[in-house]
């Protein structure tokens, strides 16, 4: 049997992507940042738990050394713990920017850069690191969500370069909205005195709110393709993008330009 592990793990997308990868015959290592969370996967087969908060390097050395106590070999990892904050930047706070970079990109990087060497060491081994439609284009009010993303598409594709000798697979994939509690657990910043604040973030949060309410098949087909990748990982660094929204907004970015996606997201997301 394969072996996978998975960040934030505990709850919506970490959780689905859990429970489908153990249905299809693998172990799932499942790492949350608290492990009396375990709980949620009581009497599903193939699926062992750990706590792991990628924020703390000493956190990820002790998960790291457990798990391999007790699985020879790691074939996947998926990066997939993640927040949101959504705020004008005028109004944003340390800690909160602190905590998104911490948990979205340094995360990334930090458990990327403690099962390497394992990787290595196998001579084989996949990360799929969880992005968001936020990684390639940029809408209102995601200043600080947009740029972890990014910076995580950037990291990943660096990342690949230095990989490939040694058959280790790397890829990002990016989506919209889907239906899990992500966009209801999003940190946001209070209302003040500036109406022309208060209608964007108003705005923002109705679209955002509809869209994963459209969304309702989204989460199945992600788990899906993440498992399709994980079967076939590609030598070669690739960016996934699944559903309609994701497929979109990529593509009007590419075609229409900066100029004309501006005044796109100016006009329908703004109104």
């Amino acid at each position: 049997m394969k072996n996978i592990i998975i960040t934030g793990a505990s709850g919506g997308l970490g959780k689905e992507i859990a429970i489908h990868f153990s249905k299809n015959g693998w172990n799932v290592i499942a790492t949350m940042i608290c492990i009396k969370e375990a709980d949620v996967f009581k009497d599903i087969p193939n699926i062992k738990c750990y706590e792991l908060n990628v924020t703390s390097q000493e956190s990820i050395e002790k998960a790291k050394t457990a798990i391999l106590n007790d699985f020879k070999s790691i074939d996947l990892v998926i990066n997939n713990a993640g927040v949101g904050y959504r705020s004008f930047v005028e109004l944003s706070e340390d800690s909160k920017i602190d905590a998104i970079v911490n948990v979205n990109w340094l995360g990334v990087v930090k458990v990327c850069r403690a099962f390497i060497p394992h990787f290595r060491e196998q001579k084989k081994g996949q990360f799929i690191n969880i992005s968001s439609i936020a990684g390639l284009v940029n809408l209102p009010l995601g200043s600080f969500y947009h740029a972890t993303k990014k910076a995580v598409e950037s990291f990943s594709e660096c990342m690949a370069y230095e990989l490939m000798d040694f058959n280790i697979s790397v890829c990002t994939v990016q989506f919209g909205n889907a239906p899990t509690n992500f966009q209801k657990n999003v940190t946001k910043c209070e209302t003040i005195s500036i109406d022309s604040y208060n209608v964007m973030m108003d705005s923002i949060n109705n679209i955002m709110d509809e869209k994963t309410n459209d969304n309702h098949q989204l989460t199945d087909a992600i788990v899906e393709k993440l498992y399709k990748i994980a079967e076939n990982p590609s030598r070669k660094f690739r960016r996934y993008s699944i559903g309609f929204d994701a497929h979109l907004m990529k593509y009007l970015r590419k075609f229409l330009g900066y100029k004309l996606f501006n005044i796109l997201i100016r006009k329908y997301v703004l109104k």
